[in-house]
């Protein structure tokens, strides 16, 4: 008589395979477990790093303010600012984050002469027209005969002038945004002081102030703002508008150059250093522009 589970049940041999069969079941079981967890950690960090990021962001953005990545001066909503007399300017709110210049209503009544200019601190030409006009244009401003409106671009950098001539330009936004009514003192004395296109090495941060300073302009805000180009960014975007901008490229040359000069709304195309030619030229086309309505130039696109 047979005893204990009979010819029917499992050997030894196969009670030992079935728990082989079991420990390896639960190996994989926890092997697979410790691969999710892994994941689940993994993902968890990941998700975290970027939550961390996305705040940073948000609080850099913040503490920079609207515009941050292009920070725009006060009192340029042209591009440009507008002076009405050597000693005022026209104040205008900061073009907003993104946003894009708004030409100039200018009015024409037959006797003002809305001059409008665009520049660039390191041209040698820019600097025949300012120290040839300076004075009669000072002179029309002082008797109401004319406004001035200046657009400072940045056509000429080079690695030998260190940026010349962006960071003058940005300079002369500082002084637009925080003191513009001095606008036209630094202007004429950052000519007055230009640097040799060929052989100079550009103007430092420094020598810039200390030119602004001699003008009568000195402030922590504008010191701060030279040294930091806080403008530079504004400066870069003005120059890539005006250099695309068809109505402000030459007709002859097809291409856009400094000094570019407008008086309502009619390019001057004469020389650079003959006062009385411009006088004439001014006197022209503002008989040729009329009176009685307003004009925007450039016009809005």
């Amino acid at each position: 008589m047979a005893t204990g589970r009979g010819t029917t049940g499992p050997t030894k041999r196969d009670r030992r395979e079935e728990a082989r069969e079991t420990a390896r079941r639960m190996r994989e079981e926890a092997a697979k477990k410790a691969r999710r967890r892994k994941i689940v950690v993994q993902s968890s960090v990941i998700v975290g790093i970027v939550a961390v990021l996305a705040i940073i962001g948000v609080v850099v953005f913040t503490s920079m303010g609207p515009g941050a990545s292009a920070a725009n001066p006060k009192n340029m909503a042209s591009g440009g600012i507008l002076l009405t007399s050597p000693t005022q300017a026209t104040s205008t709110p900061a073009i907003p984050a993104g946003g894009k210049p708004t030409p100039t209503k200018m009015e024409l009544n037959g006797k003002t002469a809305h001059i409008q200019i665009w520049l660039d601190y390191q041209c040698p030409y820019c600097d025949q027209f300012e120290t040839t006009n300076n004075a009669q244009i000072k002179q029309w401003l002082q008797d109401g005969s004319a406004t001035l409106e200046v657009h400072p671009v940045a056509i000429l950098d080079s690695s030998a002038n260190k940026q010349y001539s962006t960071r003058s330009a940005a300079a002369a936004s500082c002084v637009a945004n925080s003191d513009p009514d001095k606008f036209f003192d630094i202007n004429a004395a950052l000519f007055a002081k230009q640097p040799d296109e060929q052989t100079g090495g550009g103007l430092s941060n420094a020598q810039i102030l200390s030119i602004f300073k001699d003008a009568g302009v000195s402030s922590k805000a504008i010191t701060d703002c030279v040294n930091n180009q806080t403008f530079a960014s504004f400066i870069t975007t003005m120059t890539s508008d005006a250099t695309a901008n068809s109505q402000l490229k030459n007709p002859t040359s097809g291409g856009f150059g400094t000094p570019t000069v407008f008086v309502n709304g009619e390019r001057y195309q004469g020389g650079f250093t003959d006062a009385a030619q411009f006088a004439a030229f001014k006197d022209a086309a503002v008989k040729d522009a009329g009176s009685g309505k307003t004009i925007t130039f450039p016009t809005a696109s």
